[in-house]
C-alpha cells in the first residue's frame, strides 16, 4: 500500500479527486528517507516518469507531459520493516542541464532508464548518462539500468544485422550494457501492464540502504510493498533517496 505522509500547509496542487496524489510530490522535499533518482537515457518519453505513477501512485499516466522535476513518496516492506521512499524524477531535455545536477544531490541510487523500443536510448547510457552520474554523485553510488516499455518489444526474434538492425533492444543487451556502465543491477519492466515495477524497486530499495549504511556491496534480499489492511502500527526504517534518470 502507498504511504499516506501528512500533506504540506501549502499545497500548490488544485482541488481535484487526485489531490491526495498531487501533495506526496512535495512531501517528500523534506523528507530523510531512502531518494531514488531517476534519469531519462534519451531526450524524453523514455517511459521513467510513467515507470514512477505506476509504482508510486499505483496507476499509469495516459497523458504524456514532458517532466521538469517533480518527486514522489511510496512505501514498501524491506525486511519485513516498512521503508518510506523519496522518489525523484529528472528531465532528459538539455534546457534543464543546468537544474537537473541539484536533483542528484544526497540521493543514495540512480535508476537510469531507457526505452527498449528506442536503441539509440541504451546508446546514450553509455555516451552521456551514466559519465554524468558518476561526474556528479561519485563512483560509488549504486546504478540499476532500467528497461521500460517491455510490452512494446515483440516476442519474436530478429537478425540484427547492420543492414537490418534490429529495432528494439534485447535483453542480453541491456545486461552487456549494465556491466559495461558498472551497475549493480538490470532489470525490465512494463509500466502500462505494471510488469517488474515492484521488482525494480524491491533492487533500488536495497541498494539504497546499503549505500545509506556505508556498504557499497551485497545481493539484493526479498520486499515487497506493505499490504493494505490496518494492524499494529511498526516503527518505520528511514534511509536516504532515489533518482531516476
Amino acid at each position: 500500500m502507498i504511504s499516506s505522509p501528512r500533506a504540506p500547509s501549502h499545497s500548490r496542487c488544485p482541488d481535484s479527486e487526485k489531490t491526495r496524489h498531487c501533495w506526496r510530490r512535495h512531501a517528500v522535499l523534506r523528507l530523510h528517507q531512502p531518494r531514488f533518482l531517476t534519469v531519462p537515457a534519451e531526450i524524453g518519453a523514455c517511459g521513467k516518469t510513467s515507470l514512477l505513477c505506476s509504482f508510486a501512485l499505483g496507476e499509469f499516466p495516459r497523458d504524456y507531459q514532458p517532466t521538469v522535476f517533480d518527486n514522489y513518496v511510496a512505501e514498501i516492506r524491506l525486511d519485513d520493516k516498512p521503508v518510506q521512499l523519496a522518489l525523484w524524477d529528472t528531465a532528459g531535455q538539455e534546457e534543464y542541464e543546468r537544474l537537473r545536477p541539484m536533483s542528484y544531490s544526497k540521493s543514495h541510487v540512480i535508476l537510469i532508464a531507457f526505452a527498449l523500443d528506442t536503441p539509440d536510448s541504451l546508446e546514450n547510457v553509455q555516451t552521456k548518462w551514466i559519465e554524468e552520474v558518476r561526474s556528479i554523485c561519485g563512483p560509488t553510488i549504486p546504478v540499476i539500468l532500467v528497461g521500460c516499455k517491455a510490452d512494446l518489444r515483440p516476442n519474436t526474434t530478429h537478425p540484427n544485422t547492420p543492414d537490418n538492425p534490429c529495432p528494439w533492444v534485447t535483453r542480453e543487451q541491456g545486461e552487456r550494457t549494465a556491466q559495461a556502465i558498472g551497475a549493480r543491477a538490470y532489470k525490465e519492466c512494463s509500466a502500462l501492464k505494471i510488469e517488474g515495477v515492484d521488482e525494480v524497486f524491491e533492487t533500488a530499495t536495497r541498494a539504497s540502504m546499503l549505500m545509506r549504511d556505508g556498504v557499497h556491496g551485497g545481493d539484493p534480499k526479498h520486499h515487497r510493498r506493505k499490504s493494505s489492511g490496518k494492524g499494529v502500527p511498526e516503527k518505520e526504517e528511514t534511509g536516504g533517496c532515489c533518482v531516476v534518470c
